[in-house]
């Protein structure tokens, strides 16, 4: 029975949401966001994930941390970063209404560079912003923006100076996280950055785990659960 198998119910169900249908057709909705068959097609091997999917994962992650013993979390938009980028902090001031991001102990910020897909994360509790790319490139211009955004953003809502010099930057080299091995895994890496550090575990996949994840990433969408 499918309950003693959960793996070949979920290879069911994926092979499913892979299969003929809809490309519109919507087979998740929540969190104000939608995402259809089309947008589940770009977990198939070798596609380029797009926004939806990714902005629906860190939702998850999000829902998951409100339980007992994570890490608080707050995850932006993959819109954020453009719109902070293109209008400055005045675009994006009220992208926090209702949330203290300095409440927080961790912020996601899942970037997307025209063809590739990188991670910023900032930890409030240890004053750290990392740059996290699977294709081992620098992102210090990246932290530096995010850092002057954290500025504003405490001076505009708490009325006090952050600290720039208690503040670490820094991205991480390509000896310290898994790098992929072709070119478009890169926001499946992202996502599995962003669960590993949202459960304070640290990142032990490899290449290797992405066929998997990606399969598995479509089951958690569906469901609206992370398993």
């Amino acid at each position: 029975s499918p309950l003693n198998c959960p793996f070949q119910a979920m290879e069911r169900e994926v092979s499913a949401a892979f299969g003929k249908g809809e490309p519109g057709e919507i087979l998740s909705s929540a969190f104000k966001l939608k995402v259809t068959r089309e947008d589940i097609c770009t977990l198939q091997q070798l596609c380029w994930l797009n926004d939806e999917v990714i902005n629906f994962y860190m939702n998850l992650l999000v829902e998951r941390s409100k339980k007992e013993g994570y890490p608080a979390l707050h995850a932006f938009s993959t819109f954020f970063y453009p719109k902070l980028c293109s209008g400055g902090y005045k675009a994006v001031r009220r992208w926090t209404r209702g949330v203290d991001l300095f409440k927080q102990d961790l912020i996601l910020v899942p970037i997307h560079l025209t063809v590739h897909w990188t991670l910023l994360v900032i930890d409030v509790r240890k004053k750290t912003i990392k740059y996290f790319d699977s294709l081992g490139q620098k992102g210090d211009n990246i932290c530096k923006t995010l850092l002057q955004y954290l500025q504003e953003e405490s001076r505009e809502k708490r009325n006090l100076e952050l600290t720039a010099s208690e503040w670490t930057l820094r991205s991480l080299s390509p000896e310290e996280i898994p790098q992929q091995t072709n070119g478009s895994d890169c926001g499946v890496f992202v996502c599995k950055f962003a669960d590993s550090i949202a459960r304070d575990k640290p990142i032990t996949f490899t290449q290797e785990h992405m066929p998997y994840f990606r399969r598995k990433m479509v089951w958690e969408i569906i469901h609206q659960q992370l398993l």
